[in-house]
């Protein structure tokens, strides 16, 4: 099929309008983060009432919302930075099932006063995030807010071997990528009128899906099961649990607490409810069979720049666990995020 003369982002027509006016620059924005042909797969990009895409194996979709005031707040970071941060949250939802990203459809409601230049400027984000993984921008809906800004993003992607959080088996091993509590550590920081460190900062405002991670481990045949850590270490095993019909033992001590999360903790003990807790961190936590993933581990960092972190393990069961001081799991006292149970993120 051949993509008709309104699949190309430089040649799409709208009627007059402000709303339009604004539409066709964001368009102009994608074209340039992102110029020549869509990637494989785009049939028809915007301009039309829909968007076509092909996929060779199953089209994974999922779909991610940025509120002000719940996601984010404009005295903590940028407009471009909230756009890249919306995109980077519903992309690791991709990442979470190994899907490699083809499009995003971006919705937006704004106050009348961040039109144009606020929306642009957080558009900007949006493309950058886009273009950074490969996916085309196509398309969406803008309209007013009365207050607060707004944004949902729906991610497509192609999911040739999807990977469940269901796999997971008594006796794997349970490992996470990266380093956990940054982007938490940023929140506490600013909640208590403190600027947070670069790094923590930087976690918050920038995170990076870990798609190509994921497709990565996935074509070396180690994922049992997998999802992305949006949530927390402690509510996100606890969802792998659910699904799996098993149960999670984490140890403390193996946690990978980003030094961020030291620093503006105060305490060892501060840091790790951070990083079990504090969510938002968007790396990967998976289950592999025993002894997969150890002799992967350093071509893994060296690609990567990441290290692979073995957490805990799977038992039969149910729940969420962790280690005592003297080796004894016991009961986890600690949630992840939950909406409307908690203030902002």
């Amino acid at each position: 099929m051949t993509p008709p003369p309104g699949a190309a982002p430089d040649r799409i027509r709208l009627g007059p309008g402000t709303e339009f006016d604004v539409i066709r620059r964001f368009l102009e924005l994608a074209a340039a983060a992102a110029p020549g042909a869509p990637p494989a797969g785009v049939l028809l990009g915007p301009g039309d009432d829909c968007a076509v895409v092909r996929t060779g194996g199953g089209l994974a979709i999922s779909t991610d919302a940025s509120v002000e005031g719940v996601h984010f707040r404009r005295e903590w970071i940028g407009a471009e930075e909230i756009g890249w941060r919306a995109v980077a949250a519903a992309l690791s939802d991709l990442a979470g099932v190994a899907a490699r990203p083809l499009g995003l459809l971006v919705t937006m409601a704004a106050p009348p006063d961040d039109v144009p230049a606020f929306v642009e400027q957080v558009v900007r984000g949006v493309v950058a995030a886009a273009a950074d993984a490969g996916a085309a921008l196509l398309g969406g809906d803008l309209t007013a807010s009365p207050a607060a800004l707004f944004l949902d993003i729906v991610v497509l992607g192609e999911a040739a071997a999807p990977v469940l959080r269901s796999g997971a088996r008594p006796g794997d091993s349970l490992w996470v990528t990266g380093a956990l509590g940054g982007a938490a550590a940023a929140v506490a920081a600013w909640t208590h009128g403190r600027e947070p460190p670069p790094a923590a900062r930087e976690a918050f405002a920038r995170p990076r899906p870990r798609w190509r991670e994921a497709l990565w481990l996935r074509d070396r045949g180690v994922l049992g099961a997998m999802l992305d850590l949006s949530d927390g270490l402690a509510g996100d095993a606890a969802h792998l649990a659910a699904a799996s019909g098993v149960g999670v033992v984490l140890d403390p001590r193996a946690v990978p607490v980003a030094p961020a999360a030291a620093e503006v903790g105060g305490s060892p003990e501060a840091a790790l409810r951070l990083a079990l807790g504090g969510g938002e961190d968007y790396e990967l936590c998976f289950a592999a069979a025993p002894g997969a993933v150890e002799p992967l581990a350093g071509e893994f960092a060296g690609l990567f720049g990441l290290r692979l972190t073995r957490v805990g393990q799977v038992t039969a069961g149910a729940g969420v666990a962790c280690l005592d001081p003297d080796g004894r799991p016991r009961p986890l006292d600690l949630a992840g995020f939950r909406h409307f149970e908690e203030g902002t993120r």
